[in-house]
């Protein structure tokens, strides 16, 4: 359990609140307006959303994907073990058993390439939710000891919100906390947005790379040594 566990409680107690008097109205100009537009979506529920977001299946991902690469490993070395036969055939062999060997591992775009590339974004995703559920769980923490919280507490005390009209008590306080509150999710999710721009070309599929003359040659083939 981390501090945005911890806070989770209390926070969505008093997110619910602030949605509810966001509800009724937002001060016109707010600086709410924009976040609220482009989250699309109030305080509370952006939170819960974000609290279904954890580290460590991330991380296990990444694990579970750097293992893939050992068979890889033993596909490589049977490709290596040498070949007891000339000719035509075993040349274009040859050819083939190379240019395979390049797609499976050998550089950023082989087979093996990609699995380190993806378990390279499982990992960097895993730390953007680390600290961004710590940066969430700060800004939780300091909205909970706020004047503003002390305020939407007392509006929302005695029942429910009044329909939406003139702004009511609370209401600038509930639509401060959401600014706060919202900020550091957009920040979070511009993160998110930053590292998948970063390693998309990494994880672009692994095109075959044929043959250096392109064109296999067949014909019989001679033992070593006939």
């Amino acid at each position: 359990m981390d501090p945005l566990d911890r806070l989770a409680e209390p926070g969505l107690d008093l997110l619910h609140r602030v949605d509810a008097l966001l509800a009724a109205g937002v001060p016109e100009g707010h600086r709410v307006w924009p976040l609220l537009r482009r989250m699309q979506v109030l305080p509370g529920d952006a939170v819960r959303g974000f609290l279904d977001l954890h580290p460590v299946p991330l991380t296990g991902a990444g694990h579970a994907v750097r293992r893939l690469v050992r068979g890889y490993d033993d596909v490589c070395a049977t490709l290596t073990d040498p070949v007891l036969w000339s000719g035509p055939a075993a040349s274009a062999y040859g050819q083939e058993r190379a240019a395979l060997l390049r797609h499976l591992d050998e550089g950023p775009d082989s087979l093996v390439g990609r699995l380190e590339s993806t378990a390279g974004y499982a990992d960097a995703l895993a730390d953007w939710v680390e600290g961004s559920r710590l940066a969430l769980a700060r800004t939780l923490a300091d909205v909970l000891r706020s004047a503003e919280a002390v305020a939407v507490v007392a509006a929302t005390a005695a029942g429910p919100p009044l329909p939406p009209g003139p702004i009511g008590p609370g209401v600038v306080d509930a639509a401060e906390i959401a600014a706060r509150v919202l900020s550091v999710l957009c920040v979070a999710y511009d993160g998110a947005e930053t590292l998948l721009r970063q390693w998309a070309p990494s994880l672009a599929e692994s095109a075959w790379r044929p043959p250096v003359d392109g064109r296999p040659r067949y014909g019989q083939p001679t033992r070593v040594g006939w």
